[in-house]
């Protein structure tokens, strides 16, 4: 039964990580933009992931017994939330530049409703690897594997505040978050797209 157990974690972790490497940049510039500017809070950030997660393992089990919340063809909709955070941001961005004016703090926009979304969009392809997962195992094995996840979600949340711990990583997101943070928003939108095949 242990070795059991085990395997079941240690397969619900390889899941967990194969599925969420790039959420680490999402975290890395939260994290960044928290300490810059103080927005979003740590605590908003952290509760944001596990709610963000555990919204899609709900669909995900869900879809496992055979209600389809978003149908795969509408999975590329996820995709809008960050490209327009982004764009939004790098409007702001551009407005003050023609200005003259000093550009606005490099803060990622949304606090816990935003952490929650953009942790929702980057994750809704995810939906695709965890529903098969949930429909072929038993009751204990989901119970350990979302375990295993909760363990991740809170290893992902150290790992992305470590990467800007760093005084360096903070003095160039305060120089250039105005630029970087809508870039890599933007960017995860289009990954997002792409994946789900929007832009096939």
């Amino acid at each position: 039964m242990l070795a059991g157990m085990a395997g079941t974690a240690t397969a619900a972790a390889v899941l967990f990580a194969g599925t969420n490497v790039d959420d680490m940049v999402v975290l890395a510039v939260l994290s960044g933009s928290s300490r810059a500017t103080g927005r979003p809070r740590r605590r908003e950030i952290w509760a944001g992931q596990y709610a963000g997660i555990a919204v899609l393992v709900a669909v995900s089990m869900a879809a496992a017994r055979g209600l389809t919340l978003i149908p795969d063809n509408r999975i590329w909709l996820l995709g809008l939330l960050p490209l327009g955070l982004g764009i939004g941001k790098l409007a702001v961005a551009l407005r003050a530049r023609r200005r003259g004016a000093e550009h606005p703090p490099a803060a990622a926009p949304g606090g816990l409703p935003g952490v929650v979304g953009l942790t929702i969009a980057n994750g809704g392809d995810n939906l695709a690897a965890y529903t098969p997962v949930f429909a072929t195992i038993t009751a204990g094995a989901i119970a350990v594997t979302i375990a295993v996840f909760a363990v991740g979600v809170a290893l992902w949340c150290l790992l992305g505040s470590w990467l800007v711990v760093h005084r360096r990583a903070t003095e160039v997101l305060q120089r250039w978050g105005h630029w970087i943070i809508p870039a890599v928003y933007i960017l995860i939108g289009l990954y997002i797209l792409q994946k789900a095949g929007a832009l096939a």
